[in-house]
């Protein structure tokens, strides 16, 4: 479907962004400010949404923070240029990924493929569906086709973003895991210089592990490397 939401109230902004995205075959449909984005947001039949910080009626993170108590739909942050803790606040929030403005329309193409290469499920072949493969590492277990977690019984609510990063640590289990390799694994991009995207995301994930988990953190960030989560291998089984 390829069914893109952009909420900025840059009107310059948004046409040539829809002229330029519909060329590289997106939908796209457009808000203004932060009622009418939200609304649009909340109706569904979005893929991912383009959302700036600064917004009439009400601050992006404001939008963010009350789709997430709805929705998964991937969100794009666009931030000011040089405003790291925006970015950070963002992720924090919940958004998938962020892009800083001014910014070159061919890398928001780039950042939105990337999202969708990670965050779509892989479609049945020949009308029959896959054996659901999961990965279970201690209490922790996570199925690939249904993509859900459960750790210690309970099921644990991630985003898309957040269970693609908790996939390439669970596939790597008892071996630290860098930076660079999650970025690539469940952002489908390198880092930048300064980026803490990963960072942002690995601390939700162990916060949401940590609120239904008993014990040891079972993720463990490892200084100047990256982070670990221990076992010694993951289990894999077929559903």
């Amino acid at each position: 479907m390829n069914r893109l939401l952009i909420v900025d109230d840059d009107h310059a902004l948004v046409n040539l962004l829809k002229r330029f995205l519909e060329g590289e075959g997106f939908q796209v449909d457009a808000a203004y400010d932060h009622p009418s984005g939200l609304s649009a947001a909340l109706a569904g039949g979005h893929e991912l949404i383009v959302l700036d910080v600064m917004l009439p009626g009400g601050s992006g993170f404001e939008l963010l923070k009350e789709l997430r108590r709805q929705s998964e739909v991937p969100v794009l942050l666009l931030t000011a240029k040089g405003e790291a803790v925006d970015r950070i606040v963002g992720l924090e929030i919940g958004a998938d990924d962020y892009l800083p403005k001014p910014f070159d329309p061919r890398e928001l193409v780039a950042r939105i493929r990337a999202i969708f290469r990670r965050t779509r499920e892989p479609a049945p072949s020949a009308g029959r569906a896959e054996p659901d493969e999961v990965l279970t590492v201690g209490d922790l277990s996570m199925s690939l086709g249904s993509r859900r977690v459960t750790c210690s019984g309970k099921p644990v609510d991630l985003t898309s973003i957040e269970f693609n990063v908790l996939e390439v640590l669970l596939r790597h289990a008892g071996t630290v895991v860098t930076r660079e390799q999650i970025a690539q694994g469940a952002l489908g991009r390198s880092l930048n210089l300064l980026d803490r995207s990963v960072d942002v995301h690995v601390s939700r994930v162990r916060r949401k592990l940590a609120a239904v988990h008993r014990g040891d953190d079972l993720i463990k960030p490892i200084r100047g490397m990256g982070y670990f989560l221990g076992a010694e291998m993951p289990e894999k089984s077929k559903a």
